[in-house]
């Protein structure tokens, strides 16, 4: 014997409620739809679902077993209808960001934790790349946002580019180099000092080029490439090395006080961090929710570097 589901909803609403009115205001139905209902079931069954006579409405064993797995189908349509509440306000949901492996690290990761402290049922998948695989990963729908620095003349392809950080770079070392105690500090001293290479398709290979042309040089005495920014950390922390990194991954690590930058100024990229996202993808509220967040993050972030700028001397 198949049942209808809604009349077992409808029967188990009664029963909870205690009255036939009171059930049908719990599911937003009215008093004779629901009484026709139980009629029918009744019929279907061929037993009362309820003592008659009693009042308020007493159900009888049968009725009572029935309306238990009423109650399984009332608090499943519930659950689904928070799941769809909070999905449509971005509290759950699975959010696809790739970006370029230093900012990940460096800054992306611990964003993403702040966020999913507040968006308990929301994740993430998180993945490397730089912009051509992350442009791909766009286009093809493999991602959903890219985190990743841009140079400012390069249209996106089509896609959405939302600029979040100015690009900025420095040169990195450990807190304790000795370039640091130069009463004056002058860029060609640099060049007595090995390197740490970025990785090959980085685009801060491109930058260390571009900052030893400055010098007058084409060189560098490079000890070390590749890694990531752990490894990168790790190596400059236990040797007088150098390297280029972003002004930012360097001053979110301001804390743990093993990296710094040299107050030296050097060549600007022309490129910005940017979000990226497909023109025309459907917006998913939860990605749009990290996308919010993320902004809302580095626009802090992007005041705390200008203040701290202001209270260091930098060099020529």
């Amino acid at each position: 014997m198949k049942i209808d589901e809604k009349h077992l909803l409808q029967l188990a609403a009664v029963v909870q409620a205690g009255g036939v009115v009171e059930g049908a205001a719990l599911l937003g139905l009215t008093q004779p739809a629901v009484s026709r209902t139980l009629a029918i079931l009744e019929k279907r069954v061929g037993e009362p679902l309820f003592v008659k006579g009693r009042r308020p409405l007493q159900p009888t064993p049968l009725g009572r077993e029935l309306a238990q797995h009423g109650m399984v189908v009332m608090t499943a349509s519930r659950k689904a209808s928070e799941t769809i509440e909070s999905f449509r306000l971005g509290r759950s949901g699975v959010v696809r960001v790739g970006g370029t492996p230093f900012f990940m690290d460096g800054l992306i990761a611990g964003m993403a934790a702040d966020f999913l402290s507040i968006h308990a049922d929301v994740r993430i998948e998180q993945s490397y790349g730089y912009i051509s695989e992350l442009k791909a990963g766009l286009v093809s729908g493999q991602i959903d946002l890219a985190i990743c620095p841009i140079d400012l003349l390069d249209e996106g392809s089509g896609l959405v580019a939302q600029e979040i950080l100015p690009g900025r770079n420095v040169i990195a070392c450990r807190v304790t180099h000795p370039l640091l105690l130069a009463r004056k500090l002058k860029p060609a001293a640099l060049l007595d000092y090995p390197w740490v290479a970025p990785p090959p398709t980085s685009p801060l290979l491109a930058d260390l080029h571009s900052l030893l042309l400055s010098l007058g040089v084409t060189e560098a005495k490079i000890r070390y490439s590749g890694g990531s920014l752990m490894n990168v950390v790790n190596y400059l922390k236990g040797s007088d090395a150098l390297t280029i990194l972003p002004h930012s991954t360097v001053f979110s690590m301001r804390n743990d006080r093993s990296i710094t930058a040299l107050p030296l100024q050097i060549p600007h990229p022309e490129r910005a961090l940017v979000l990226l996202r497909q023109r025309e993808a459907s917006s998913m509220p939860a990605v749009e929710n990290f996308a919010r967040h993320i902004a809302r993050r580095f626009e802090e972030l992007r005041h705390l570097i200008k203040r701290h700028e202001q209270s260091v001397v930098w060099g020529g």
